[in-house]
């Protein structure tokens, strides 16, 4: 199957090869013909799918058979939880646009950085907008774009669009445009808040849905280490150093400890940075870009990461603390083995936390031995587990503060 079989353009097909794509992904083949169609779309697509072009090619054709002149309206408008994914998405779009006359015109909106260049790039239009919410209500807020001309519109990673603070954003944003538009709901899980929000914006939407993350890629080697715990960041040097590992993702559960893992390894010889949600977007950007680049081998973050980072070559995840949500577990090791590469990822598992990893497991059906390193071998024992104990530690079986607060706020509409 070729994209040009799929109803794309010549022009966009010759775009698909000059970025490297062959063959069109499986959620490229599902989600193309109905959003050339118009039709509004419901995609489950993990990371690593090629949901990213699957919206973006249908998207592009439309727009450049409808390419009016004149000042510029947005007719486009990507809405994405994280300013990595914003700006992922956006490259996405300009590096498959055909070259034209007047060629169409792509703002990335975020926050973290000065607004007035955001401003500047908005005058005179644009044809396609991609933004985080609270920068897009500050640039609606300053009348500095108008959405009353968007014909699509496209929430990516919806299930992270639902947490509680981007509800009341994205209602804002809702009601900037205008109602007759095509939908496009794109989402990594699929929990029935997702279904919810696809009840309410979509009209007899097309599902599409790619195969899960551990099949699509098939090549992360995915290994779990019993250490005790105050021995991790020492393994975790060792296991750089002697594996000779050049890029390598770390994942821990707080801002504190990117900084605290970081400064340890720098301190041992390894060129280690941090990267979380408190450091400006100039020091977010440049650390990626450190790493892409090999200034830095290790990268030590937050679950900021687990979505919508793409670095090339980087061939190992490190679960330094475990993810609370088996999905993120997924969204983590997915950073990895991207565009047909092989990846390793490797999980920490110390007596505290076996119980933990076992619930990951289960609801992964994954079953991995836990190996011990020479010289690392853990001491603690892991405690015995009540048959009468809850399950506790992972997202879905035990309510959330956020999820307590949705609850509530549901209970106080009258939900």
């Amino acid at each position: 199957m070729t994209f040009e079989s799929l109803g794309l353009n010549p022009a966009l097909a010759h775009a698909c090869a000059q970025a490297g794509f062959t063959t069109p992904s499986p959620i490229q083949v599902a989600a193309i013909p109905p959003l050339l169609r118009g039709q509004d779309v419901l995609g489950l697509a993990p990371t690593g799918s090629g949901k990213t072009a699957a919206f973006v090619l249908p998207l592009l054709q439309r727009l450049l058979a409808g390419h009016p002149g004149g000042f510029r309206r947005v007719r486009v408008l990507v809405l994405a939880p994280t300013r990595e994914l914003a700006a992922q998405v956006g490259d996405v779009f300009l590096r498959l646009a055909p070259s034209s006359d007047r060629p169409l015109k792509v703002a990335v909106l975020y926050g973290g950085v000065s607004i007035n260049p955001q401003m500047l790039r908005l005058r005179g239009g644009a044809d396609i907008v991609v933004a985080t919410p609270g920068r897009l209500l500050d640039l609606l807020d300053r009348n500095a774009v108008r959405l009353d001309a968007v014909q699509s519109l496209v929430l990516d990673e919806a299930d992270r669009l639902l947490d509680l603070g981007f509800a009341a954003e994205r209602e804002r944003v809702l009601l900037a445009l205008p109602t007759r538009r095509q939908n496009l709901l794109f989402s990594a899980t699929f929990p029935p808040e997702v279904q919810a929000l696809a009840d309410e914006l979509l009209h007899e939407a097309v599902r599409v849905e790619a195969e899960s993350q551990l099949e699509a890629v098939p090549d992360i080697e995915q290994k779990t280490i019993a250490v005790d715990a105050p021995r991790r960041t020492e393994l975790l040097r060792h296991l750089v150093q002697q594996g000779g590992w050049r890029r390598v993702l770390v994942f821990v559960a707080t801002r504190y400890a990117t900084e605290h893992v970081a400064h340890k390894l720098a301190g041992r010889g390894v060129q280690a940075a941090a990267l979380h949600g408190d450091m400006s977007q100039s020091q977010r950007t440049r650390v990626l870009q450190d790493l892409r680049e090999g200034a830095v081998n290790v990268l030590v973050t937050t679950d900021l990461a687990a979505r919508g980072i793409d670095v090339p070559g980087l061939a190992v995840v490190v679960n330094y603390d475990l993810p609370r949500s088996p999905d993120d577990y997924v969204h983590r090791i997915g950073r990895t083995a991207r565009a047909g590469a092989r990846g390793v990822s490797v999980s920490f598992v110390s007596a505290g936390t076996e119980a933990h990893m076992r619930l990951i497991e289960k609801r992964q059906g994954l079953h991995l031995p836990r190996e011990q390193v020479a010289g690392f071998e853990p001491v603690d024992v892991v405690p015995p587990v009540s048959p009468d104990a809850g399950v506790g530690g992972i997202k879905g079986r035990r309510p959330s503060k956020k999820d307590k607060l949705r609850a509530a706020a549901a209970k106080a509409r009258g939900d």
